[in-house]
């Protein structure tokens, strides 16, 4: 058997996403699966070394898992040959200095978005990356979710004609700690931290409209600070002063109109914590994380506007299940796996760097949008 071992130094895997989604449900996930196979007689296998600042944290989830190997120092981990990946998943204001360092060491890059806190180093990460001749990508999940998957076929297949507008909704209530423990870190709620959902959430919008319904060209973003006190870990009140919902629209180079609402601030009364309605002129579906309906010109109802008596339409039993067309692998291990072997066989991989600028670009025309109450035009990143 040949068997591509890749080293990978992974810095801040300690925090829920890190370690629920890259640690478990991709890394070792593929590990347990025998690596990645590439044929019959050849596999790609990961290495991985956990490093973060908190050694209690550290040591405990790398005995949680088999005993992985893991380490406090960044300086020597970069400078282990046998490691010839670096991940980041360490919060957003982190990222840049610890990306530098270890693309000065020669290692290949892939890590969390945003990137940066703004386009400027984000794009300075990509010409150094491109400057050094190592590999580099950026996570995009959302693109291999089953129900986004599906929404691509469709597309692809040419299902909804002339695509017309798109209204996401994302989100859910993130309790403040106040009665409840909160869902997410704390410094999710602090500017001076790195946090805010037009940061958080434009990035990931960004690749979704971009990769589905062309690249964005103009926008309006309107943010707000709801919740102005939220309780952190140690259970002391502290000011949320970053923004906790935006409200953005979209225009794609096609003319298509997005709408994407994003909060931390909304009970649910949808199927999923996110879906998206596109509308076309042959059909029009609703796709979730996972599910997708449809409804076709055809099996479109007449409807006519009468509040004066109940509606004699069912319209949610007019929609059809888009069916399961694979078995679909959880998102994240979908990408870990293609970059692995972006690595190992040098086959393409175009999620790179340059594309987590494009992302930072729009949520900083976002946080400038909303300051300066305007539309704005969403230039090429050079």
């Amino acid at each position: 058997m040949n068997k591509h071992t890749i080293g990978i130094i992974m810095n801040g895997v300690t925090g829920r996403m890190g370690t629920n989604q890259h640690l478990v449900r991709s890394i070792l996930a593929i590990r347990k699966q025998g690596g990645v196979k590439v044929s019959d007689n050849e596999t790609i296998w990961p290495e991985p070394l956990l490093i973060g600042r908190n050694e209690n944290k550290l040591r405990a989830l790398a005995e949680a898992h088999g005993g992985l190997k893991w380490s406090t120092d960044l300086a020597a981990a970069l400078a282990n040959s046998e490691y010839t990946v670096y991940f980041d998943a360490q919060t957003t204001n982190r990222r840049v200095e610890a990306v530098k360092q270890a693309i000065a060491a020669g290692k290949h890059i892939y890590c969390e978005k945003p990137t940066a806190e703004n386009s400027s180093d984000a794009m300075e990460l990509h010409r150094l990356a491109e400057a050094a001749g190592i590999k580099h990508g950026v996570v995009q999940d959302k693109l291999w979710l089953p129900g986004l998957m599906k929404l691509k076929r469709m597309i692809d297949s040419g299902f909804f004609g002339e695509i017309l507008s798109v209204r996401g909704e994302f989100g859910y209530w993130v309790f403040t700690g106040h009665h409840e423990p909160a869902q997410r870190p704390s410094w999710n709620y602090r500017k001076a931290d790195g946090g805010g959902i037009i940061i958080d959430m434009l990035c990931h919008w960004r690749y979704v409209v971009d990769n589905l319904f062309g690249e964005i060209k103009q926008l309006t973003c309107l943010g707000a600070n709801h919740m102005k006190q939220r309780v952190d870990e140690q259970g002391k009140a502290y000011d949320a002063d970053s923004d906790d919902a935006a409200y953005a629209t979209f225009v794609t180079e096609r003319g298509i109109i997005c709408q994407f609402n994003s909060s931390w601030c909304t009970r649910v009364n949808r199927d999923e914590l996110f879906e998206m309605h596109v509308d076309g002129t042959l059909g029009s579906a609703v796709c979730g994380l996972r599910n997708a309906k449809v409804q076709a010109a055809p099996a479109t109802p007449r409807a006519v506007w009468n509040p004066d008596i109940p509606s004699p339409i069912a319209y949610r039993d007019g929609w059809l299940e888009a069916p399961d067309y694979m078995e679909f692998d959880n998102a994240f291990k979908a990408q870990w796996e293609l970059f692995l072997r972006h690595v190992a066989l040098d086959e393409p991989f175009r999620w790179s760097l340059k594309e987590a600028a494009k992302g930072v670009q729009l949520a900083e025309l976002g946080l400038q949008s909303w300051q300066e109450r305007r539309w704005l035009d969403v230039p090429e990143l050079k």
